[in-house]
């Protein structure tokens, strides 16, 4: 099973980069460039426990619907994601905040399963892996830009 793991350095309140790594409007802003959409479930403002969103967004070149369940939450140091339909096996996105000199240390923990066996594994190995890592990259960049540039009231 693949697993993602990225520390980001944020010089603001972790209760604000908390909120914005679970607000749906900033997910949106974020991926931008694969035309994502929340398409039910939850589709706007800010996501917590239990509750579930349905994206629709254009990746590898094809349209795809992807449902993920809040399925952890202790405000404001820990949630967890949770695919419940969608291309992958499986996959968990474990989203961890502690506080540091100067702001919050965001780590993302992303563990997933690609469907098809032995192909899957060799897609992962080929691209797949970086493809995700990217996108969580960009995630991270935009909850920074926000978090420390004060853009973040637009979005809380």
């Amino acid at each position: 099973m693949p697993r993602i793991e990225l520390k980001t350095i944020i010089n603001a309140e972790k209760s604000i980069v908390f909120d914005l790594s679970r607000s749906i409007d900033l997910h949106k802003i974020s991926t931008k460039h694969t035309n994502e959409e929340a398409i039910a479930g939850k589709t706007k403002g800010l996501i917590g426990l239990n509750e579930w969103v349905t994206w629709r967004a254009k990746h590898l070149g094809f349209y795809q619907e992807l449902t993920s369940k809040i399925t952890e939450f202790e405000y404001p140091n820990y949630f967890a994601d949770e695919m419940a339909k969608g291309a992958f096996k499986s996959f968990k996105h474990e989203h961890y905040f502690s506080k540091i000199d100067g702001g919050t240390q965001m780590t993302d923990v992303f563990n997933y399963a690609s469907p098809f066996g032995l192909l899957g594994s060799l897609v992962d190995k080929i691209f797949l892996k970086n493809y995700m890592k990217k996108l969580l990259l960009k995630r991270n960049a935009i909850v920074k830009e926000f978090a420390e540039t004060g853009k973040w009231k637009e979005i809380l």
